[in-house]
């Protein structure tokens, strides 16, 4: 359970700001909610899954020390990452645009092509390498379905209004905090 919870809330604040949920928003203003997240749930579970196994992978192969320093940096690099923030190129936008197939193959072909490389995936991997590999799955899928899903729901309530920039600094300086505290277990171990 510890897995879940711990994955649940570093990748919906992962999630926070990311394309991803850019796409959704996307998908969303043109296809009906349900198709969408279902598409978002398949593609994320599958991505999350390969991320577990390659997690698991690695977290076998390193000492628990350096997995945990790696892993603060990664979160750190994270931190980063997300304050530089993420934006749809104009080919992502066009094929969101353009779809006019099922919505729900063309969200989980979206989604899945998207999220492969991407932070959210990366997170999932660092995670995996020190937690349960079915409690991160679980969590971290849950996580980013939620995340896209909230970005679904307040896209359309609040339209151009949302602060980007306030979650773009929240979801930075929690990826930052969980960096850090990964850094300093080791000291405490």
């Amino acid at each position: 359970m510890q897995a879940l919870w711990i994955s649940l809330v570093v990748i919906f604040v992962a999630e926070l700001g990311d394309k991803s949920q850019l796409m959704a928003l996307t998908f969303a203003t043109r296809f009906k909610t349900g198709p969408v997240l279902a598409g978002i749930t398949v593609a994320t579970a599958l991505v999350h899954l390969v991320s577990v196994g390659l997690g698991r992978l690695v977290g076998d192969a390193l000492p628990t020390t350096a997995i945990s320093i790696v892993a603060g940096l990664a979160f750190l690099a994270f931190a980063a990452w997300t304050l530089r923030g993420d934006e749809l190129t104009e080919e992502e936008k066009g094929k969101a645009a353009r779809t006019t197939r099922n919505a729900f193959i063309a969200v989980a072909v979206a989604f899945f092509l998207s999220e492969l490389g991407d932070k959210t995936m990366l997170a999932t991997i660092t995670l995996a390498t020190q937690h349960g590999w079915f409690g991160t799955w679980v969590g971290s899928t849950v996580g980013m379905v939620a995340a896209d899903a909230l970005a679904i729901v307040v896209g359309r309530f609040l339209g151009s209004r949302l602060p980007e920039k306030w979650i773009k600094y929240g979801a930075a300086a929690a990826f930052a905090v969980f960096g850090v505290l990964l850094l300093v277990e080791p000291l405490f171990a």
